[in-house]
């Protein structure tokens, strides 16, 4: 278990504290692509890790994102005017550019060069897969710009959703690293979920529930080994990355379905973005594939209209349904593996107590990822190179192999766990 201090240096992700100063070392998933559209649409609220800003998308196409609130009398930005490669302040007409020079004050007197002093708080935007990445760190520290396979893809071979969880992103990214939990979990649904129906993986996961985990560290954070029995000569090894701050890669079900990947990212200390990714290194995504993750299918979500809150969230008790959960249609009564994920992590509080926890074997990687992360947040400290801050930490994959008893996963699936593009991924 952890002492309540190494808890709070975990948990809180404000500027200044020790995470938040960490997770600004890296370049950070900030909204989708297709919230800012087109050049000159309306602006967007963003919070990042307690940070109030604004995105927006100027009329030459460059995005930016800005610190919310005016730097004259604070007016919020949300209701200023995108228009003529700036954002416009509602109140007194301050614009702001995507680098957060103020360029127009018609309020001061036409000779007047007091807008050269003013300076909105703006962080530098890139667009990769679908997604606006921002960086919020010292500005001489930025490192590469991300090389995630999915991020790297053409666009028909991925789909992005992202959804809001109301708790911290400690212990959602926890519940994305925990695979002893599947063979419980998601028991009942993942001989019809469309991203693991038809494959032998399925059976190895009912049948041994006890799965013995090896942890190795990786350049980019971890690798996870869970090993099950399979036969006589092999054991049945699902193996997943974790690439700080906060990246998976869900060992694959079969080299016909697409691959999974996650990342959770801290609104504030009590929600986050919950990433979800499918792609396909090979293909274009097909259109009953795609129809399925918009449905909110697999490892996607289910919305209230007209926003990213899931339909299934605790208001509802996330919609349990206790006569599936007695007919063995649902382990937890919960629909969808995804609302079967965010509402058991949900129920622990928004911040959780791990002075409470009592951790066993198979908890081996939440420990191990624990201790990364705080010895990272020393690292970030000292202005050091961080694990998982270079473009050559990212091109991995995870898979899932058959392998000799004899053999370690770490050697037997040596090639398997790097992108080689323009190849397939290996899977059971």
């Amino acid at each position: 278990m952890l002492t309540p201090e190494q808890n709070e240096r975990l948990v809180r992700t404000d500027r200044g504290t020790e995470m938040g100063t960490l997770l600004r070392r890296y370049w950070i998933p900030a909204l989708l692509a297709e919230e800012i559209p087109e050049p000159d649409c309306p602006p967007v609220r963003v919070t990042l890790m307690g940070e109030n800003l604004i995105a927006f998308r100027d009329t030459q196409g460059r995005i930016g994102l800005l610190d919310e609130f005016c730097s004259h009398r604070t007016a919020s930005l949300f209701f200023g005017r995108n228009e003529e490669c700036g954002l416009r302040c509602a109140y007194h007409g301050w614009k702001y550019d995507v680098e957060g020079n103020c360029v127009d004050m018609p309020s001061e007197p036409p000779a007047s060069r007091f807008h050269e002093k003013i300076k909105q708080t703006a962080y530098p935007c890139v667009e990769l897969g679908g997604v606006i990445w921002t960086y919020m760190g010292p500005p001489e520290l930025k490192p590469e710009l991300p090389e995630l396979e999915w991020a790297t893809l053409p666009p028909e071979n991925v789909f992005v959703s992202k959804r809001l969880q109301e708790s911290n992103f400690m212990q959602a990214m926890e519940g994305g690293i925990d695979s002893s939990h599947v063979s419980f979990a998601h028991r009942f649904n993942m001989d019809d979920d469309p991203m693991h129906a038809g494959t032998p993986g399925i059976e190895y996961l009912k049948a041994d529930t006890r799965p013995k985990f090896e942890v190795i560290e990786s350049d980019g954070g971890l690798l996870i080994g869970a090993r099950r029995e399979a036969d006589e000569e092999n054991y049945y090894w699902r193996i997943t990355q974790w690439i700080m701050p906060w990246y998976t890669i869900i060992p694959p079900f079969g080299t016909h379905n697409p691959l999974g990947g996650h990342a959770w990212v801290p609104i504030d200390d009590e929600t986050c973005w919950a990433w979800s990714i499918n792609y396909h290194p090979t293909r274009p995504l097909r259109e009953d594939e795609l129809d399925a993750m918009r449905r909110g299918e697999g490892i996607h979500a289910k919305y209230l209209p007209g926003t990213y809150r899931t339909a299934a969230n605790k208001t509802n008790d996330y919609l349990v349904d206790r006569q599936a959960q007695k007919d063995k249609r649902s382990f937890s009564g919960v629909e969808g593996i995804a609302a079967q994920d965010f509402s058991l992590q949900e129920s622990m509080g928004p911040i959780v107590d791990r002075t409470k926890e009592r951790l066993g074997t198979s908890d081996a990687a939440i420990i191990l990822a624990r201790r990364r992360l705080l010895a990272a947040a020393e690292t970030a400290a000292k202005d050091e190179p961080l694990p998982g801050d270079r473009a050559e930490h990212h091109r991995v994959r995870s898979a899932s192999v058959l392998l000799p008893r004899s053999v370690p996963f770490q050697e037997g699936a040596k090639d398997a766990l790097v992108v080689r593009p323009g190849e397939d991924f290996v899977s059971v």
